[in-house]
């Protein structure tokens, strides 16, 4: 069955890499909250066509957020969704009218800045009066960039939420967002067929990653583990920066 390999042009070493790989982030995001979602596009935006890299790693982003939300069902802020998906239809439809007007290398680049903003940027303060505005901002960035978790995550952190409500609502937007970040790609014509043996072992990967980091949380000091992710993130940024810059030289 054709459904049962990589994508062509991905040899079989890469595509299974890819999928350890997303067992490693979501023990990463388990153990800190952090940091998982950002490695893997990196990685994924060096080792996949740069047009594949935002649509794929959005159904595996689902999938890491649907079940934390569902969990926490009761404690979601309902009142904040209609006003964040109304933001981030706009946004994300705006996106994808430039998207495919511009060079692959370019997401490339885009991709690497949006690393190196959540190393070392600051996302300013906002409060519950502009979720239409944040959902508008990060669902135009979310089709250029993909991972725009920790700027929802600022966001949330603004409105002063308990912390239940805080991870339950931002995990509900982050599946609007990339539910409707998917339906944009769609509409857009690209094919999800070929990448859903991939997407699916790292589903399924993701969910082990999620289980055996829960069980490890809070072993591991952020202390220590803060500066080894923004070395790799800085690493795999410039490794970005250097294929891109290839790429657009070679035109």
């Amino acid at each position: 069955m054709e459904w049962l390999h990589f994508p062509t042009g991905i040899e079989s070493a890469v595509g299974w890499g890819i999928v350890a790989l997303a067992l490693v982030t979501a023990m990463i995001s388990a153990l800190f909250g952090l940091g998982g979602g950002t490695i893997l596009l990196a990685a994924m935006a060096i080792l996949l066509p740069p047009l594949a890299v935002i649509p794929v790693h959005g159904v595996v982003q689902i999938g890491s957020n649907f079940g934390r939300a569902l969990l926490m069902l009761r404690h979601v802020r309902y009142d904040t969704l209609l006003p964040f998906a109304i933001g981030t239809g706009l946004g994300s439809t705006a996106s994808g009218l430039l998207l495919f007007e511009i060079p692959p290398w370019t997401i490339q680049y885009a991709v690497a800045g949006f690393i190196f903003w959540s190393v070392f940027g600051k996302t300013p303060a906002m409060s519950a009066n502009h979720v239409v505005a944040a959902g508008a901002f990060s669902g135009f960035l979310t089709i250029m960039v993909g991972a725009t978790g920790p700027f929802i995550a600022a966001f949330v952190k603004g409105m002063s939420m308990p912390r239940l409500s805080h991870v339950a609502t931002q995990a509900a937007m982050m599946v609007l967002q990339h539910g409707l970040k998917i339906a944009v790609f769609g509409f857009l014509g690209f094919s999800f067929g070929p990448y859903m043996f991939l997407i699916s072992m790292m589903l399924l990967s993701g969910f082990v990653g999620t289980v055996i980091g829960r069980h490890f949380l809070g072993r591991m000091g952020e202390h220590n583990f803060r500066p080894w992710l923004n070395t790799i993130l800085i690493v795999l940024a410039l490794r970005l920066i250097w294929q891109a810059t290839k790429a657009a030289t070679a035109g």
